[in-house]
């Protein structure tokens, strides 16, 4: 361990993705040896019914909840039911990008971590939408993992 880093956090975003476990894994790696806590976040948005349409509170609850789930396994999968480091989740909704963003802004974030392409997006891209704009936007250093 180097220094006195207590209290600073990394901030992972996760979505599900084997990508996204792959940034878990650096991420807890990392943390190992710089004695930083992790902090898993992943987003989710209701979907988009149409003009004026809102999402009934049940529906944005399951959704929550579905979240909620995808985050747990995925740090079950990327760290073991132990972790041998802090690992906090959070579940919020908003947009991917900007809820990272949000996440890396507050102040004992000392690095974001993202895969290189998530769930959606093209096949074959090597940057996907969300960590193209959080490398461009973040208030702290970017790590993009990319590859297997």
């Amino acid at each position: 361990m180097t220094g006195d880093r207590s209290g600073q956090a990394i901030v992972v975003g996760v979505d599900g993705s084997e990508q996204s476990r792959r940034a878990l894994r650096w991420a807890v790696r990392q943390a190992g040896l710089t004695g930083d806590a992790v902090r898993a976040v992943i987003a989710w948005e209701p979907p988009f019914t149409g003009w004026g349409a809102d999402v009934p509170a049940s529906g944005e609850k399951a959704m929550n909840d579905i979240a909620s789930r995808v985050l747990a396994e995925s740090v079950e999968k990327a760290a073991g039911a132990e972790p041998a480091v802090e690992i906090s989740t959070a579940v919020v909704q908003g947009t991917p990008a900007q809820v990272l963003l949000s996440a890396a802004g507050e102040e004992d974030v000392v690095l974001l971590v993202v895969g290189s392409r998530g769930i959606g997006g093209f096949t074959g891209a090597l940057l996907g939408s969300v960590g193209q704009h959080c490398a461009q936007h973040a208030p702290c250093p970017v790590l993009i993992v990319r590859g297997p």
